[in-house]
């Protein structure tokens, strides 16, 4: 039996975008839905997802358990690195001053970048901490829910 590693792959990229839609993120795969989404009045939450381990066993998890606080972002949407490359690209035309990362997680309020947590912070780290920077930002751009 041969392995087929594109049906591979295409099961992972499916089962990473599943996880965050379940978990509550609008996905957005066009330049117009980033667009649409990240000019919308409030706090939105970007998440940059990817197929890396990092993404799978830190970010992601950290992403569906953060959101469970007093205070959070008004809108959670996900753009999905190496896979939705337009969207991906132009969603990080609205992260200025932060270099290409991923996984990454964007706040934005107002169309404007807030603050970032970039892959250094995640790869390395446990879920818990990823989620203390998560929630740290929305104590600090959110308001109550």
């Amino acid at each position: 039996m041969q392995f087929n590693f594109q049906f591979f792959m295409n099961d992972v990229v499916e089962q990473a975008r599943k996880e965050m839609v379940e978990a509550g993120y609008e996905e957005l795969r066009t330049p117009e839905e980033v667009d649409k989404a990240l000019t919308r009045k409030g706090t939105t939450l970007v998440m940059v997802n990817s197929v890396c381990g990092c993404a799978g066993g830190i970010a992601r998890p950290a992403a569906a358990h953060a959101i469970h606080y007093d205070k959070r972002p008004d809108y959670l949407v996900t753009v999905f690195a190496g896979q939705d490359k337009e969207a991906t690209a132009r969603a990080r035309e609205y992260f200025e001053g932060y270099p290409p990362s991923s996984p990454s997680f964007a706040l934005l309020k107002d169309g404007k970048i807030c603050t970032m947590i970039e892959r250094h912070e995640i790869e390395g780290h446990e879920p818990v901490e990823v989620i203390q920077k998560l929630q740290a930002a929305f104590e600090t751009y959110c308001d109550e829910v």
